[in-house]
């Protein structure tokens, strides 16, 4: 069974992002949250009414037509990334911190020398606080996103100078 917490923050993640549907199954539970085109109609069907009544007439339908299409900015990469460079990508879906707590010191940032295990910085997705590690031995020459910005599955997220 999905908390209606977790209902919300997973349609603000697809809201945000360049996905147009997530489809998951827990412990017997589906949830599909699709995007709707902008010639593609809304329908809210209420439940049939029960087996036992003699007169079975179908439910009302509440139609809603979308007047526009939903615009969600697609992530802005870097221009071009020198071949010099490792880049580390977000893993998933989710919200960047650049520090372990509000109003902390960031993990990492412009300049920073860090390990193949350093934490760069955490990605927030359903609830979770996922630690990223450089993955790289070398500096941090660019931070590309904002603190508590969404970023989406494989977007940059540093470069980094490898030593």
């Amino acid at each position: 069974m999905f908390k209606l917490s977790e209902i919300k923050e997973l349609i603000k993640l697809v809201d945000q992002t360049s996905l147009h549907e997530l489809e998951i199954e827990n412990e017997g539970s589906r949830l599909l949250i699709r995007k709707p085109n902008k010639t593609e109609q809304v329908v809210v069907a209420a439940a049939q009414p029960a087996a036992s009544l003699v007169a079975q007439q179908p439910a009302p339908q509440a139609v809603v037509q979308t007047s526009a299409a939903v615009n969600i900015p697609a992530a802005e990469a870097p221009a071009a990334i020198p071949s010099n460079l490792h880049t580390i990508v977000s893993p998933m879906v989710g919200t960047f911190y650049e520090a372990p707590a509000p109003g902390a010191a960031p993990f990492v940032s412009k300049g920073s020398s860090v390990k193949e295990t350093t934490i760069v910085c955490i990605i927030e997705a359903m609830k979770l606080m996922n630690e990223i590690e450089a993955e790289v031995k070398g500096q941090i020459v660019e931070v590309l996103v904002e603190n508590g910005q969404l970023v989406e599955y494989g977007q940059p997220l540093f470069l980094v100078k490898p030593e």
